[in-house]
């Protein structure tokens, strides 16, 4: 059989003289570079353990040692399971045990009696490439936890099916104005007008079914000072904390509406402005045109005269008032 020519760093905590030679023979039978550091107690182990400067691949770790109860043993060497792959070496006796360090983070158990050479490196192996791959899976969820909670956008994980949050960023919690655990206790509901809560349960309802669009219909949101604002939501479900959840990113398109808005106001003014220009200025305006024309080339009386000149002053006034108009509307474009 090939052996492996890795240099593996082991801790054997085993208070057995006879248990750890074996143990350590089974090892260098597949292991040609295995470097084994040997504790006959749980303390000298677990000062193996705390020193910074001491590096392990993996821990084979006895259940039954003189200076420490299990259950201690348990607690104490749990806190060592986020750094490195510990395994469990026990008899029959302790076998329920043993599963149960399973559930507290420990890469794996042996039975003492069943182990064998192939057994061993086997478990040592996969322990070491298991906490690998975990290793990163956390690194590579801690880098999305960062990007979710330092993204400058808010975004938030609600719940579903009771539509409760679940997490919010900072972002969220500075432009809506709740704290971070106001939020957790909040649902949906409690950042949408009232009038708009059967829309909201109807967009639940359809993602549940058909999933979301990437990008979905604008929405009115009520910030906790009462104002309103309109957002652009994208959004993406997924399972959080065993939840199905819809992960939000929403964009505040408030100033970008009122800056549409205002432009269309000002071309609807400005179209105003230019009919009354083009037709309700010439009125007044030809009739006065006409008027002064007709008192050029007729022979008119006194009292003739007079009434013309009644008719130009009522044109002007109404021209006056028109330019007026004009200049009020044409003003208000500059505000």
């Amino acid at each position: 059989m090939l052996k492996d020519s890795h240099p593996y760093k082991i801790l054997i905590v085993e208070d057995n003289p006879g248990d750890y030679l074996l143990t350590s023979e089974y090892i260098h039978d597949i292991v040609i570079n295995a470097e084994l550091t040997h504790a006959n107690n749980f303390n000298k182990g677990y000062s193996f353990l705390e020193n910074p400067e001491q590096y392990f691949d993996v821990v084979l770790l006895d259940l039954s040692l003189p200076d420490i109860d299990k259950a201690t043993l348990f607690e104490k060497t749990q806190l060592f399971c986020q750094q490195l792959p510990i395994i469990v070496l026990t008899g029959f006796s302790d076998i329920d045990l043993a599963i149960k360090s399973l559930t507290l983070g420990f890469s794996d158990y042996l039975i003492k009696d069943n182990i064998t050479s192939t057994v061993l490196y086997k478990s040592i192996i996969y322990s070491i490439e298991r906490f690998k791959i975990f290793h990163s899976l956390n690194a590579l969820n801690q880098r999305y936890m960062d990007l979710f909670h330092l993204s400058p956008i808010p975004m938030w994980v609600y719940d579903l099916d009771t539509l409760a949050f679940l997490n919010v960023n900072e972002a969220a919690t500075r432009h809506y104005g709740y704290t971070n655990e106001e939020f957790l206790e909040m649902t949906l509901l409690d950042i949408r007008p009232k009038e708009d809560y059967s829309v909201i349960v109807k967009a639940v309802e359809k993602i549940k079914r058909e999933g979301p669009n990437y990008f979905e219909n604008t929405h009115r949101h009520l910030k906790k000072n009462g104002e309103i604002i309109y957002v652009e939501i994208c959004g993406s479900v997924i399972d959080f904390e065993d939840k199905k959840a819809e992960l939000i990113l929403a964009t505040d398109i408030t100033e970008k509406l009122n800056y549409i808005k205002a432009v269309e106001d000002q071309n609807t003014l400005l179209k105003e402005i230019a009919w009354m220009q083009s037709h309700i200025v010439r009125a007044p305006l030809a009739r006065i045109m006409s008027i002064i024309d007709l008192m050029h080339h007729d022979n008119l009386d006194m009292v003739e005269k007079e009434e013309f000149l009644d008719d130009i002053l009522e044109s002007a006034k109404e021209l006056d008032a028109i330019i007026r108009e004009i200049s009020d509307k044409s003003t208000s474009l500059l505000k």
